[in-house]
C-alpha cells in the first residue's frame, strides 16, 4: 500500500485572474473587519487571522502571474475599510479619525508583516524561477 496521497484541494480551471483576487480579498478582509469592529468596537486577533488567510489563499487559488495583486490588495484593502470606517463614526473629525486609523492598523501590525514578508518571499521565488539561469548562459 504505497500509495502517494496528496491532500490539495483541486481546482477546476486555471485559477484566479488578477481582479478576482483583488474582489475576493477585499470582500473577505471588509467583511471580517466591520464584522470584528462590530462585535469588539475594534480589530484585533482575528482581523489579523484574516489577513493572513487572504494573503495565503490569494496566492493559493490564483493564477500564476496574480502573486503581486494577492501581497499589495491586503493591506490596502484593510486600511481603505478602516479608513472608511473612521470616516462614518466619527464624521470629519481628523483628530478622531487619524487616531482611530492608526490605533487600528497598530492593532494588526505583527500580522501584516508576518503576511507581507510570506507573500514577497513567494513573489520574488516565483520571480527566480522564471529567470533564466546564469550557468546556462555561460
Amino acid at each position: 500500500m504505497s500509495q502517494d496521497v496528496t491532500n490539495r484541494i483541486a481546482i477546476s480551471g486555471p485559477g484566479l485572474k488578477k481582479q478576482g483576487v483583488v474582489v475576493l480579498q477585499t470582500l473577505f478582509i471588509a467583511l471580517c473587519t466591520l464584522l470584528e469592529i462590530w462585535i469588539r468596537s475594534g480589530v484585533g486577533i482575528v482581523t489579523g487571522l484574516v489577513l493572513c488567510i487572504s494573503v495565503f489563499a490569494g496566492i493559493r487559488f490564483g493564477r500564476p502571474g496574480t502573486r503581486y495583486v494577492s501581497v499589495v490588495t491586503p493591506p490596502l484593502a484593510f486600511a481603505a475599510t478602516l479608513l472608511i470606517n473612521a470616516l462614518i463614526s466619527h464624521g470629519i473629525s481628523i483628530s478622531r479619525v487619524g487616531i482611530d486609523f492608526v490605533a487600528g492598523l497598530a492593532s494588526v501590525a505583527p500580522y501584516l508583516i508576518i503576511s507581507a514578508l510570506y507573500g514577497w518571499f513567494m513573489y520574488f521565488n516565483e520571480k527566480a524561477k522564471t529567470r533564466p539561469s546564469r550557468k546556462s548562459a555561460a
